[in-house]
């Protein structure tokens, strides 16, 4: 019973926004020790809900970080730095790069001994540095954030352009980096710490705190998951491969289900997040259908199929955005899509890459023997086309369809089994076909109707 009512009290007072540790200085704890993405993002902004429910004097960001998208950077050191709950930045390890921008946004700056905090170049996934219009925008975030929090905007634009040079501090041809000591010199860390307990004796005065981590359910957890690049790359692949592999055996098997359960896992924690919109999730729709309409209803390859795989693409990168980019005032950051269109291309490629090397691998082999054929033509059952079209002699013959023909496929006439293509449309097992000519060794027909 006391139980029960204990846990009454501790909900009400946490949803009247009422700080349980009245007597205490609360500092709330969130840890980002990962790379920086949307999962980090989504991270950091759960934990500013939850800082703000229980009414926390401070908020701690426990860093250890080498960066990672400089969007998922930017909304977070704006949350930071519109946040009215004082902010302290604990640099564990390394806060380089994007790292480096969510620490000059918050109100001070603690860091353990050892660690560095700059080098906040853009750069590219083989760390090359992007061209300068991506380094113009990381230069004005870093120096207008660091005017807002009260340091030094141009150390704040040396740790991402190397040609500034300034007197005593940094040597042009050097993105800048400070160690605890340097960045203490320059107002850049109010002191070195070996602890979150040592923070927050500094902060309250000696005075009685309480510290509080950020627990994330299990469902925030598996949410995070998929939000990763890393595990999104992984679904784009299967997207592609299974849709490929649909393609080469119609009908609805393990290829489409896979292709089908991974887009949805990729879709939904991007949708409840709020980052992807309805419209994006219908272009991937609408695209998939035109290139399953140019397979299986329009003969060749032209304009439904290279407009389905557009509108694909651009559902699949859309929807790893945020949903404001074109409603924003000012300028606006296009450099943003091109990280998801990339990821988007670059899985695509290396899923048909991978597909069509295991297609050759797995249809050569007898490992898979419901989807090849399993009969063996020898002997007087074989028959082979003269290649110079002189044999005609099935020409105007009515033939059964043996396997599905979109547009070729296997026909049987005579007790022979032979391969055909249709001149137009596609037909089923079990259809009849009239064989109209012979040409480079290929039977090419049309459907009969009886």
């Amino acid at each position: 019973m006391k139980r029960v009512l204990y846990t009454l009290l501790l909900s009400f007072l946490i949803f009247n926004n009422t700080n349980i540790f009245a007597d205490t200085t609360t500092f709330y704890v969130i840890e980002i020790k990962q790379e920086i993405n949307a999962a980090s993002a989504k991270k950091l902004s759960k934990g500013f809900r939850e800082a703000k429910n229980i009414n926390a004097n401070y908020i701690i960001i426990h860093l250890n970080t080498y960066g990672g998208a400089v969007n998922a950077a930017d909304s977070m050191r704006t949350l930071i730095l519109n946040s009215s709950t004082p902010t302290i930045a604990f640099i564990d390890n390394q806060a380089a790069s994007a790292g480096a921008l969510i620490s000059i946004a918050c109100d001070s700056i603690y860091m353990r001994r050892g660690s560095s905090i700059g080098a906040a170049t853009v750069v590219n996934q083989t760390g090359e540095p992007m061209p300068d219009k991506y380094q113009s925008f990381m230069r004005a975030m870093m120096r207008s954030t660091a005017e807002v929090t009260g340091r030094d905007p141009q150390i704040a634009e040396a740790m991402v352009d190397p040609y500034i040079h300034i007197p005593g501090i940094i040597d042009s041809g050097k993105v800048l980096s400070f160690t605890p000591e340097e960045a203490i010199l320059h107002n850049y860390c109010e002191g070195v710490v070996e602890s979150l307990d040592q923070i927050a004796t500094i902060v309250s005065g000696e005075n009685s705190y309480n510290i509080i981590h950020q627990k994330l359910s299990f469902a925030e957890l598996v949410l995070l998951f998929f939000l990763n690049p890393i595990v999104q790359g992984i679904l784009l692949m299967v997207i592609i491969g299974g849709i490929y592999f649909e393609l080469q055996s119609p009908g609805i098997g393990f290829p489409s289900a896979a292709a089908i359960l991974a887009a949805i896992l990729y879709f939904s924690p991007l949708y409840i997040e709020g980052i992807a919109n309805n419209w994006e999730i219908i272009v991937f729709v609408i695209g998939v259908l035109l290139i399953l309409a140019e397979i299986f209803v329009i003969p060749g390859f032209g304009v439904a199929g290279i407009s389905g795989i557009i509108l694909m693409i651009t559902g699949l990168s859309f929807a790893m955005i945020e949903n404001d980019l074109f409603y924003n005032q000012g300028d606006y950051n296009f450099s943003i899509v091109v990280a998801p269109i990339a990821k988007v291309l670059l899985s695509s490629f290396l899923s048909l890459s991978l597909s069509i090397y295991l297609a050759s691998k797995l249809f050569k082999s007898n490992r898979l023997p419901n989807i090849s054929l399993k009969t063996t033509l020898k002997g007087d059952t074989a028959f082979s086309l003269n290649k110079d079209n002189s044999d005609q002699s099935y020409v105007g013959k009515i033939a059964i369809v043996k396997t599905a023909m979109r547009p070729s496929g296997k026909i049987e006439i005579e007790e022979q089994r032979l391969e055909a293509t249709l001149e137009s449309g596609f037909a089923d097992t079990g259809d009849t076909v009239l064989i109209t000519k012979i040409e480079g060794g290929r039977l090419y027909c049309v459907r009969h109707s009886e």
